[in-house]
């Protein structure tokens, strides 16, 4: 069997949810002699082909961007041709430019789509969109949301409830690096013993202005990994606050980020917009054994961090409450660990590699009749 995965970026170039979750199962199903290919666009003048994990990863030249969203001349004649071997294409929603691929090729192929979230900030070109945006999802043969919580609070999903389904995304441990003593010394050192940490890039639907305002009057040792297009005016506001336990670190190689997840007290998850669909930096945090803070917006965050079982979880864009959690953990350490051992449950429950690829293979073998 063969599958062509596509989306507007992939790993290594980019390395936010989506893409963590496409290497992932394209990596997992490798492993089970699966063939994959995964499609995406690339600003580099020379597109080119590579292997990752046993898995290859093609680049169509990237033509211009509108709206957030790449269009590539090149895309459709490479779509095409990696189609032809493929027994079932596997698209990652939303791009509005995946859709119009798959209407100008008319490649017959069993499809499938991720519903990885809801058109939430372009509402002109969301109205305009919303055309070819129901012909694509009416036309595709099967839908999987990635939690029970977006299927149940998404409006566009309910119209196709008949065939969609629900596999969470899944993080494989053994793939992040285990850190080595001197590095996990090195940033005790510098960061001290006990902080909160985020890790994510920084958008405008994180939510980290509230959680700068929440960290004002606090003292609470704040790391924030990652960089983005707000970054220089969180820095700005992080001055203003007089926010010197706040520590932008920017963005870390693999090893460091693996070392600042071990060492965290607790993680922290403040988005407030339904644009945050799951929260892959989240379930890491799950993943490594440790207290979450998140809020509840309807999406899977909170199917993630279930409310006082592993973490706290606060209403959107409310610094206070923010702020009185992120106290509630710090004066409770017992509490708080008691938290982060079953969150690292709950991921071997439900969220790893290896279920995520079981549950894909399945659909796969499904949609192709073998």
């Amino acid at each position: 069997m063969r599958i062509l995965q596509f989306y507007k970026t992939a790993f290594p170039d980019t390395m936010g949810g989506v893409e963590q979750m496409i290497h992932q199962l394209a990596s997992g199903t490798s492993r089970l002699g699966i063939g994959t290919d995964v499609l995406s666009l690339t600003s580099d003048p020379v597109a080119s082909m590579t292997e990752i994990n046993g898995y290859r990863l093609h680049r169509a030249r990237l033509s211009f961007e509108l709206a957030s969203t790449g269009f590539s001349a090149a895309a459709f004649g490479r779509f095409t041709q990696l189609a032809k071997t493929a027994d079932v294409i596997h698209y990652h929603f939303p791009w509005p430019f995946m859709d119009l691929v798959h209407f100008v090729t008319r490649v017959k192929k069993p499809t499938l789509v991720t519903y990885h979230s809801d058109i939430i900030r372009q509402r002109y070109w969301k109205m305009l969109y919303r055309p070819l945006q129901s012909r694509f999802l009416a036309d595709v043969d099967h839908i999987v949301a990635t939690s029970p919580n977006y299927l149940a609070t998404s409006e566009v999903l309910a119209r196709y409830r008949h065939k969609v389904s629900v596999i969470p995304i899944g993080l494989d441990k053994d793939s992040y690096p285990q850190p080595t003593p001197d590095r996990l010394a090195q940033w005790r050192a510098r960061l001290g013993m006990k902080f909160f940490l985020f890790v994510g890039v920084l958008r405008y639907y994180k939510g980290l202005p509230v959680l700068l305002e929440a960290a004002h009057g606090t003292g609470y040792p704040i790391v924030i990994v990652g960089a983005g297009p707000i970054e220089a005016e969180l820095k700005t506001q992080a001055a203003r606050l007089g926010l010197d336990h706040v520590h932008f670190l920017g963005p870390l190689s693999d090893a460091d980020k693996a070392a600042l997840l071990q060492l965290s007290y607790g993680v922290l998850f403040p988005s407030h917009l339904r644009s945050e669909a799951f929260g892959v930096s989240l379930l890491e945090g799950a993943m490594y054994g440790k207290p979450m803070i998140s809020s509840e917006i309807g999406t899977g965050t909170t199917f993630i961090n279930i409310a006082d079982e592993t973490g706290l979880v606060v209403s959107p864009a409310d610094a206070m409450a923010l702020r009185q959690a992120m106290q509630w953990l710090w004066e409770h350490p017992q509490q708080a660990a008691a938290m982060g051992q079953r969150a690292k449950a709950r991921y071997w429950r439900f969220f790893t590699a290896d279920r995520m690829v079981a549950d894909y293979v399945r659909l796969y073998q499904q949609l192709a009749g073998t």
